[in-house]
Formats: structure tokens, C-alpha cells, sequence
């Protein structure tokens, strides 16, 4: 069986095409493939057939879809009822976006290892199976929350093939496939500093100078930002003369000769524009590289905990320090997610394998002959082996609890663990936390200004402040509405102070492409006990801004005692604010005022009736 979702969503069995018809039909087989055979849930499957405005028989609809699909698919094909939702699973079969990403990893790293000649080939048959726009015939509620990952993996692999192909002197041939792409993504910064390399090393240096000052205007005009630093070091390149000078191929090596391997680095590279946070950063730094009036900390397990609520750029925090100390970890920056994209727990064995295989076990080390992981216990012993006496630096990011960090923590003080939760992890051995807040109205200016321009925010100071405290101060929401204005250069930003004013719309208006406020606070939600949802909500919808143990038992009808345990549950899952006492010296508390809206907004969404009734 054959999958496609690089172009027309299709399906083959053999050379005989499935007629499917109708974008819902395929929106719910993408949404299935696209989940690499995690379970989806009915109400995210509703989400992406509707978006927020669902029909009254949604649940039926969507079990019809089901039913064909089985129908049409056959036996091959087994699409499992699974709680929540539903689960495909299609062993051995060929899925063009599973295929894609693998090539373009093995492309990449040949890129890195400079094996350019199997680099563009590879990456040049990554792409090759791209038939056309993605997701060409699915609903626009899923194009839009998938297509822009989509398209900017296509985008990523295309940039390494051509700087592989330039790496191999084939400048010549690049120049007019540069230009038409130069001409289709005027602000894609790395295109151009590779049709600079191109123009230069064909000795049209003119023309090469004239491409940097044209996509310095334009990235002038459309977002008010300079020339980041890939463009400008080619610029510097070109002025220096150096932007000739090819790279090396990595060199032969006879057989049974000992390779030098760079330091393994998964860390993901942190957000270019981050900004802000500098206390915080300072101590992280700090905490990761004892000085040697401080030698006894070198020894003892250095394990940071960042928590904070979704959305308060505890991950990307956490890779700027990464990559900032990584000077003092020779061996190797390590990466695990501990959730699923869905917000479910990561099964410890799949993350273990992850992991091991990068420190370089094979697969047959770490996997059961049946193609899963091997006992979990076996994987933790070969964890703490790779990892022992080895100068790593491991994020973990996301984690749900203890009982989840614990196999993920190596046995010696050599490595470092950086680890970022929502909860309060309090009983992790020779920890030490830091808690992100909401930033400040400075910070909040200043991460505006970085993605939108400093031009507009100067030119509109009250608008700015307004829209800075209608996204609360939290990064994710910021850059949602950096974004957006990046996007629309010719909107004031009065526009869209105006837009964000009425709650009823706020969220909606915080959703551009990946960043999206509600999708990020609703999954934080729902990992919560089913009993605690219309709680929350009832919070949200009928407490004061603030309010204290007193009046959320009144309005909950509970034992104060129990009031007080539950309140004090959201504390810890960073849910809720504990802020400061009252008159009577009662302690108080609030919601954020995004995840207010969010948890007002449940019975209104599909997936959260779902879990209102279920309680």
C-alpha cells in the first residue's frame, strides 16, 4: 500500500488507485497518516474537518469517514477504535512523508559530514518526491495547521541541496533555479546568500553586490528588520574575497582507519530573535559551568528545572543555554521530547531507543526482534553505561513527572540535565528550579520589536503596550502576534490592538501557522483528571479575577480543605497563579488571562464537550 500527501492526498495498492472522494474523506486519512500511528482524537479530528464551527452530528460524520475508509483501504489497512479517537496502522506500507523525512535527515547529515556528492543526491531524491503543493485536496482547517511545517521542511531540504551543490562547484547551473526562487521568497535570507555565492564565483561580483542591497530593501520594507547573519557574513565574504574559497570534501579514508567524529549535537538551534530572560539565562550558565573556585559543584549531579505555564518559552530558554554552554560538553548536546504533538506522555522505551541510538547503538541493541523497543530495563542500563563518565549535556524537554525523568537521568555527575515541565517537579535527587514567569512590559516590547520591527512599535507606543498586555505577556502569544504583523506589513499596529480588545476573538486572532495560543493551552488542559475540567472551567467562567480558598469552595461546593488541595493541584501544573494574600491574610489566586479565556472557551470547542461530558 502506498500513501501520498506530497501534492493530491492518494492512496495505491499496487498500480491500482483508490478512489477517495471528497476533501473530508481525505483530510481524515491525512490527519491519520500524518500521526505516524499515534492515536487522534475525535475531537482533534473535528477540529481539522470544521475548525471551531462543527456541525450537530460531527461525532456521526466522522465515524461514516471511518467507515468508508476501512471499506476503501481493505484489509492492508487496519483503522483501530482506541480511545479517544482512532489509530491507523499500515505496516510495510510506503508513506511519501515518511520517506521524505528520512532522506532529507540522511541528506543532512551528509551535508554536515561534507560527503556533498551523496548529500545532493540524496536530498535531490528527497525532494523529487514532492508532486505538487501538499495536502492539495484536504480541508483548509488542516492546510493551515499543516502545510507551514510542511513547507518549510521542502524549503530547509531545498537550501541544503543547493548548498551541497555549491559545495561541488556547480555555481553555473544554480544561477537561474537561484533566481526564480530569489524572485518566489524575497525575505528567505539563505537563498539569497546563496545566489550571492553563485553570481560571485561566475565573476558577475556586480550582480552579487546588487542581490545583497536589493534583499536589504526588502527586508527593510516588508518586515523592518537588517539583514540577519548568514546574509551579512556572505556579504562580508564577498567584500573579503573569501566568498570564492569552495569547502572541503571530507578526505577518503583507507579502510580500518580511526575517524574523528564531531560532538553529537540533537539540540534543536534556539529561536534567532529570542530575546530577554537574561537573569534567568545568567544562572543557567552559571549552574552548567563551575568555576574553579567552585570545584566541589563540579561534582555533584547538575540537573536545572525550568517550569512555568505553556507558552512561557521554557524550551527555547533551555536551547539558548544549551547552546551557549556547549563549549563545556565536548561529547555531545543530547534532545528528548517527553510529549507526543497531541500532549500525551512519550513512552519511555521509544525515547530511550532515541536516545541510545544517537549515542550510537544499533538498532539491533535496543530493539525487541518484533521491531519495538526492548525491555525498559535493559535500555536504562545501556543509557547509564553510554552516558557514564561522558561530558553530555541532555534537555529533556516537557516533562510530565518524576516517574518519567527517573530512567532519563544519568548515574554520574559527567553529564548535565537541563529539564523543562509545566509541573513543579519537587523530588527529582540534587535538582535545582528555576520558574518562568509572564515577561515584563520591557521584555514583552523588546521580543515585539525583535520579529515585528522596532519601526512600528516606536511609531505606535500605546498600541504596542495594548497588544502587549492582550497577549499577557506570554512569549508564545507575543510572537503569535509579532507574526502576524511581520505577515502584514501594511497593517498599523492600532489594527490589530483593536482586533485583540475583544476576548471573544483574542485567542483566533493568536493563531498564525504553529503558534497557536489556544491549541497550546487546551492540550495543557487536557491532561488534566476528566473531574478537574468543568472545575476549572466554572473557575474560569464565574470566579473573580481573583479570588481566594473561600470563594472557589463556595462556588465549587467543596470542603474548603478540598478547595485548598485543588487549587494548590493547579498551582504545582502551572494553571494557576498563587498571587499574593488578601485583607484577611487568605492567600489569592488567578488564572492567566489567556488561559482564562481558553478554559471558558471548552464547551465551545468539540473536543472539549467530549471531555466535559466524559466527566
Amino acid at each position: 500500500m502506498e500513501f501520498q500527501l506530497l501534492g493530491q492526498v492518494e492512496a495505491r495498492d499496487g498500480a491500482r488507485r483508490i478512489a477517495l472522494s471528497g476533501s473530508k474523506v481525505h483530510t481524515v486519512l491525512a490527519v491519520l497518516l500524518l500521526a505516524h500511528g499515534r492515536v487522534v482524537s475525535d475531537g482533534r479530528l473535528s477540529e481539522l474537518l470544521w475548525g471551531w464551527d462543527p456541525p450537530a452530528t460531527w461525532n456521526a460524520q466522522i465515524y461514516t469517514y471511518i467507515s468508508r475508509l476501512r471499506k476503501l483501504l481493505g484489509p492492508g489497512v487496519d483503522l483501530v477504535r482506541s480511545q479517544p479517537g482512532y489509530q491507523l496502522v499500515a505496516d510495510g506500507a510506503h508513506i511519501d512523508v515518511v520517506e521524505f523525512e528520512r532522506l532529507e535527515r540522511l541528506g543532512r547529515q551528509a551535508l554536515e559530514e561534507r560527503r556533498f556528492t551523496q548529500a545532493a543526491e540524496t536530498l535531490r531524491q528527497a525532494l523529487d518526491l514532492w508532486q505538487g503543493p501538499a495536502l492539495a485536496n484536504v480541508t483548509p482547517h488542516l492546510a493551515e495547521v499543516e502545510l507551514p511545517q510542511l513547507d518549510e521542511a521542502r524549503m530547509s531540504a531545498l537550501e541544503h541541496r543547493i548548498e551541497a551543490d555549491l559545495a561541488l562547484g556547480r555555481h553555473g547551473r544554480l544561477i537561474s533555479e537561484l533566481t526564480r526562487l530569489v524572485s518566489e521568497f524575497p525575505v528567505r535570507e539563505r537563498l539569497r546568500a546563496q545566489l550571492m555565492a553563485a553570481l560571485y564565483r561566475c565573476g558577475r561580483q556586480t550582480e552579487a553586490l546588487r542581490a545583497y542591497h536589493e534583499g536589504r530593501e526588502v527586508l527593510a520594507e516588508e518586515l523592518g528588520v537588517d539583514p540577519g547573519p548568514d546574509l551579512s557574513a556572505t556579504y562580508q565574504s564577498l567584500l573579503s574575497g573569501e566568498l570564492g574559497t569552495l569547502p572541503q570534501p571530507a578526505p577518503s579514508l583507507p579502510p580500518g582507519t580511526p575517524t574523528v567524529t564531531a560532538p553529537l549535537v540533537m539540540m534543536p538551534s534556539a529561536p534567532a530573535d529570542f530575546t530577554g530572560r537574561e537573569r534567568e539565562f545568567d544562572e543557567l550558565c552559571g549552574r552548567l559551568t563551575p568555576t574553579t573556585a567552585n570545584r566541589r559543584a563540579a561534582f555533584q549531579p547538575r540537573r536545572l528545572l525550568i517550569t512555568g505555564m505553556p507558552g512561557v518559552g521554557k524550551t527555547a530558554l533551555t536551547q539558548r543555554v544549551a547552546h551557549a554552554v556547549a563549549g563545556e560538553f565536548p561529547d555531545g548536546l543530547l534532545y528528548a521530547r517527553l510529549r507526543t504533538d497531541d500532549g500525551s506522555v512519550a513512552d519511555c522505551g521509544e525515547v530511550l531507543v532515541t536516545l541510545l541510538r544517537a549515542l550510537g547503538e544499533t538498532s539491533e541493541d535496543v530493539l525487541a526482534p518484533n521491531g519495538e523497543p526492548a525491555r525498559t530495563d535493559d535500555l536504562v542500563h545501556r543509557y547509564r553505561t553510554r552516558t557514564a563518565g561522558r561530558k553530555l549535556l541532555i534537555l529533556l524537554d516537557d516533562a510530565a513527572n518524576e516517574l518519567q525523568l527517573d530512567p532519563l537521568l544519568p548515574a554520574t555527575a559527567d553529564a548535565a540535565v537541563l529539564v523543562t515541565s509545566r509541573n513543579r517537579l519537587s523530588a527529582v535527587p540534587g535538582s535545582w528550579t528555576v520558574a518562568l514567569d509572564p515577561m515584563g512590559a520591557d521584555e514583552s516590547l523588546a521580543l515585539l520589536a525583535a520579529i515585528a520591527g522596532s519601526g512600528r512599535i516606536a511609531a505606535e507606543p500605546e498600541a504596542a503596550h495594548a497588544v502587549v498586555e492582550a497577549c499577557g505577556r506570554l512569549p508564545l502569544a507575543l510572537r503569535a502576534a509579532a507574526a502576524r504583523l511581520a505577515a502584514r506589513p501594511h497593517w498599523p499596529m492600532t489594527r490589530l490592538a483593536r482586533r485583540l480588545a475583544d476576548p471573544a476573538s483574542r485567542l483566533e486572532e493568536l493563531r498564525v501557522g504553529p503558534l497557536d495560543v489556544r491549541r497550546t493551552l487546551s492540550a495543557a488542559l487536557r491532561q488534566r483528571p476528566v473531574s478537574d475540567l468543568e472545575l476549572i472551567r466554572l473557575l474560569a467562567v464565574r470566579a473573580g479575577r481573583e479570588f481566594t480558598v473561600v470563594g472557589a469552595a463556595l462556588l465549587l461546593r467543596l470542603p474548603e480543605d478540598a478547595a485548598e488541595e485543588f487549587l494548590e493541584r493547579l498551582v504545582e501544573a502551572s494553571l494557576l497563579e498563587a498571587h499574593g494574600i488578601d485583607a484577611t491574610g487568605a492567600p489569592c489566586y488567578r488564572f492567566h488571562p489567556l488561559l482564562r479565556l481558553t478554559a471558558e472557551s471548552l464547551e465551545n470547542s468539540p473536543a472539549g464537550r467530549e471531555l466535559l461530558r466524559a466527566g
